[in-house]
């Protein structure tokens, strides 16, 4: 049964609250109340998943921890790589939670001979000339674009014909690429909907 994309991006937070859960079984009613969703959408969600609930004991949590991390594909590893060294790129690579959700950041590229030739956090910043037979050669099936809007366009459809499925754009502009699953994401668009509304 196919997930709606809805339900697929509540799923982490699910497991991130499960995961700091200290009792054996829980409810869809505390799973609700814990994350202010209703009761009734968290039922839904769940039985996207195999798990089960017991009547008056609610879900295992750790039977519900295995059956969302294996809806999210956790268990199967993904190599990502980051588009863009720039500030939020640094911080994208050393970031240790992706590995929580079997996803590993492997390398960065980026346009700046300055920042080429570089490690951070470990993982090697490559000249964005080389990144198509890079991307090859380390596997990389993911991208967190994290370059300036002007660039943002160009650098997406730069992607097309790669290993690359999909991309995370963090840049404040609209991209696609045709082959490549992309989800837009502007931090600071999301910061001002959350300053309206205090």
């Amino acid at each position: 049964m196919k997930i709606p994309e809805i339900c697929l991006s509540r799923l982490p937070v699910y497991l991130n609250y499960l995961r700091t859960v200290r009792t054996e079984y829980i409810s869809s009613r505390e799973i609700a109340k814990a994350l202010g969703y209703g009761e009734v959408l968290v039922r839904k969600d769940l039985a996207y998943t195999p798990a089960e609930g017991k009547p008056r004991r609610g879900y295992s949590v750790e039977e519900l921890k295995k059956a969302i991390e294996e809806k999210l594909t956790c268990g199967n590893l993904k190599r990502a790589a980051v588009l863009g060294a720039g500030g939020l790129g640094r911080a994208l690579l050393a970031y240790g939670g992706f590995s929580r959700y079997g996803i590993e950041v492997v390398a960065a590229y980026d346009i700046d001979p300055l920042k080429t030739g570089a490690e951070i956090a470990g993982k090697p910043v490559i000249a964005e000339s080389a990144m198509r037979e890079s991307l090859e050669q380390l596997g990389v099936s993911l991208i967190m674009l994290c370059v300036p809007a002007s660039a943002a366009r160009e650098a997406a459809a730069s992607l097309e014909g790669t290993p690359v499925k999909a991309i995370l754009n963090f840049a404040p502009a609209q991209v696609s690429a045709e082959g490549i699953t992309v989800r837009n994401l502007d931090v600071a668009a999301n910061l001002a909907v959350l300053a309206s509304m205090i």
